[in-house]
């Protein structure tokens, strides 16, 4: 089967967030089988994919495993798919997939973008708990849970620089938040293309730092939209490497748009 690793939300290799993406010909392999692939590939994300008979909500279904196990929602692979589709002739216009999620939809673009539509994930404050500020090392301006699919606790800090310079203590985030830790601020100078900045932590699903979360940003785009007074917004995420995502806040969907870059393209010689 051809195996493709995809750099997500970065028009250049070795930035952005990679995915695998493995499209299958017929019905989806055994779960354990998918988790060895997800495991061996060994990134963040491996999406896996069949095409759906015509007629349906949907044209294709769509799954994606981390190294520890299966997610509800991923953006950043979504957009590494859309892109395998849209680059090898498999699809074109709007993509439509159905997931645990629902039904989500990605389109190219003639510039090469991709715009994908996901639900607008529900924001609700809880009380900073001073452990999570321990294990992150900064002060919590604020503290919202995220909606179901999602599970993520967003965390607030003061400032753009505080985000850059977080190390926080991994094994102690474990236990916190259904899925990760995702912490942001207002970017420092919107002249720069972006007007807010975040990171991820996932250490509860074998992922220490996530580059770029496709996801978090159906929560991050009402947050923002919020404090900014704008529903078209430029996220900045990462560490070490960084993406770009594009969030417009359409009620209960927000739509991301982002680039995608194909840097692996092989051959996974073990068959389920």
């Amino acid at each position: 089967m051809r195996i493709r690793i995809v750099d997500a939300f970065t028009d250049r290799p070795f930035a952005g967030n990679p995915a695998g993406v493995l499209l299958l010909d017929g019905g989806f392999p055994p779960d354990a089988w998918l988790q060895q692939v997800a495991a061996e590939v060994n990134l963040s994300e491996t999406a896996f994919a069949h095409p759906l008979p015509p007629g349906g909500d949907a044209d294709w279904a769509l799954r994606w495993f981390t190294p520890a196990g299966e997610v509800d929602m991923c953006g950043h692979a979504t957009l590494a798919t859309a892109h395998v589709l849209a680059t090898s002739g498999l699809a074109s216009g709007l993509i439509r997939f159905t997931a645990r999620c629902g039904v989500l939809t990605a389109e190219a673009a003639p510039d090469g973008t991709i715009t994908m539509d996901f639900p607008t994930s529900s924001l609700t404050e809880v009380e900073p708990v001073a452990e999570v500020g321990q294990a992150l090392g900064a002060r919590m301006k604020s503290v919202h849970d995220t909606s179901a699919h999602i599970g993520d606790l967003v965390v607030e800090l003061a400032d753009e620089r505080t985000v850059r310079e977080l190390a926080p203590d991994l094994a102690a985030l474990r236990g916190y938040g259904r899925r990760g830790i995702v912490v942001t601020a207002p970017a420092e100078d919107p002249s720069r293309g972006y007007d807010f900045v975040s990171r991820g932590f996932f250490p509860a699903l074998g992922i220490d730092e996530d580059p770029v979360t496709g996801s978090a940003h159906t929560a991050l785009a009402p947050f923002w939209a919020a404090r900014l007074g704008r529903s078209e917004l430029v996220g900045l995420q990462g560490g070490a490497r960084t993406g770009l995502v594009a969030v417009r806040l359409a009620g209960d969907r927000t739509l991301l748009t982002g680039r995608a870059v194909t840097v692996i393209d092989g051959e996974l010689l073990t068959a389920p």
